[in-house]
């Protein structure tokens, strides 16, 4: 398995002869180059800005100043593959709109840019010089000791040489030695590179994109994508809904007329009988499929909002049920629905497994937040990992950041409590329809 890093490279064998060496040298060198036009391009804009504030006109510079460490932190994203595979992100958001103003908007509000900013001063006053030095002690010194024989023949003319402008070689059999004395300190400076290096890749990722950051940003991103999983199931649910709605479901109405009046030409005897027959099942085919679309997604639900939707539920059910939701305007569709089929399945556990007399149902939207409530005076005893449904409904609560609680000590009561954050709509909630 190939190494991801320079810290794993130095920790195999052969690490001296492999291109991790010279892969630290050069990102070392880069840095050093790239931190000094970072402390010409910073030191330029911020004086430039400075000067020029008084008439309005450096006003721009300043904000160029203030974004610098955006492209100082992409270059630097760059520079890091070459001593570590593993990719920074970057936790920029995008803007809420397109055009310049929205972006500069969003990127002045933004943490990151400000720690990226910080990152640049700090890599072009301070970091780029210590690259600089680590290059020259950990390769160009070494290297230049081992070329002791060829500074001989060339700048000494075969007669001597200077070896780091300190001592001199004046015979051959000496300078040899120095190369070979040269080779080792190039190997033993590899590591050295290699440390340098591996310490600056893991500075600069804490700077720029720290772990901790990294992975609330891919949580972030994990809850969004959950979210946005959630409004396509419903979506398609809906398309479901209003494909069997004005699909099957008016064709089987039309079927059922069609056999009620062949049933009324028909003469008595057999195949009026069998018409009849015909027609009853069509009758109670169009039933199910009606109460089928309704458990997919109610139409009061997304026409009326979740307050008509839980009274409808309410009168469906089999036990009497009280209904106090004060709900004023609309909730998110993935809101009101996952409420809504938490209450239908709370009410249709009450209908077959509490032996209550009554129940009810209570909901409030304060500050923002949902809570709803449905209690019964039944037997009690019910566990929600034992198979009553609301396991799933708790996974599906869980994902809008929601909670859902049981309590249904033996003997009763039962109460099942839901809490979801959210925000109402603009829109208000339209009168319920006649009964």
């Amino acid at each position: 398995m190939q190494p991801r890093n320079v810290w794993q490279a130095m920790s195999r064998t052969g690490f001296v002869l492999s291109s991790w060496p010279w892969r630290s040298a050069a990102y070392l060198l880069t840095g050093a180059v790239t931190g000094a036009v970072a402390l010409v391009g910073i030191v330029v804009s911020a004086v430039a800005g400075g000067v020029l504030a008084v008439v309005l006109v450096g006003l721009p510079l300043l904000v160029l100043t203030a974004l610098a460490g955006l492209p100082v932190a992409r270059v630097e994203r760059y520079r890091l593959r070459m001593v570590d595979a593993d990719p920074v992100p970057g936790l920029h958001r995008p803007p809420a709109a397109p055009g310049l103003r929205p972006w500069l908007a969003t990127r002045l509000r933004e943490r990151a840019t400000w720690r990226e900013l910080g990152h640049a001063l700090l890599f072009a006053g301070l970091l780029w010089p210590v690259d600089a030095l680590a290059v020259t002690v950990g390769l160009l010194l070494p290297l230049s000791v081992a070329a002791t024989p060829l500074l001989m023949a060339t700048a000494g003319d075969g007669r001597e040489a200077k070896v780091l402008k300190q001592w001199t070689v004046t015979d051959w059999p000496a300078a040899f030695g120095v190369a070979a004395l040269g080779l080792l300190l190039m190997a033993l400076c590899a590591y050295v590179l290699g440390v340098a290096a591996g310490a600056r890749a893991e500075l600069t990722r804490l700077l720029i994109a720290p772990r901790d950051a990294e992975l609330d940003a891919r949580v972030t991103e994990l809850a969004r994508s959950r979210v946005r999983l959630v409004d396509a199931f419903e979506a398609e649910r809906r398309r479901i809904e209003r494909d069997l709605h004005d699909g099957a479901q008016q064709r089987l109405v039309a079927l059922a007329m069609t056999l009620g009046l062949a049933r009324l030409d028909a003469p008595p005897g057999p195949l009026a009988d069998r018409l009849a027959k015909a027609h009853d099942e069509a009758g109670l085919a169009l039933a199910e499929l009606r109460e089928l679309i309704h458990g997919i997604h109610p139409e009061v639900l997304t026409d009326y909002g979740l307050e008509a939707a839980v009274a409808d539920a309410a009168d469906r059910s089999a036990v009497p049920v009280d209904v106090d939701l004060d709900l004023p305007g609309r909730l998110p569709g993935s809101v009101e629905s996952a409420a809504y089929f938490v209450v239908r399945e709370a009410l249709a556990n009450v209908a077959r497994h509490s032996g209550a007399d009554r129940a009810a149902v209570t909901g409030r939207h304060r500050g923002g937040r949902l809570t709803l409530e449905v209690r019964d005076d039944g037997r009690g005893g019910a566990d929600a990992s034992a198979g009553s449904g609301l396991t799933g409904l708790a996974d599906r609560v869980s994902v809008l950041d929601g909670r859902l609680s049981l309590s249904s000590p033996p003997g009763g009561p039962t109460l099942l409590r839901v809490e979801i954050p959210c925000e109402r709509t603009d829109r208000p909630a339209p009168a319920a329809p006649c009964a």
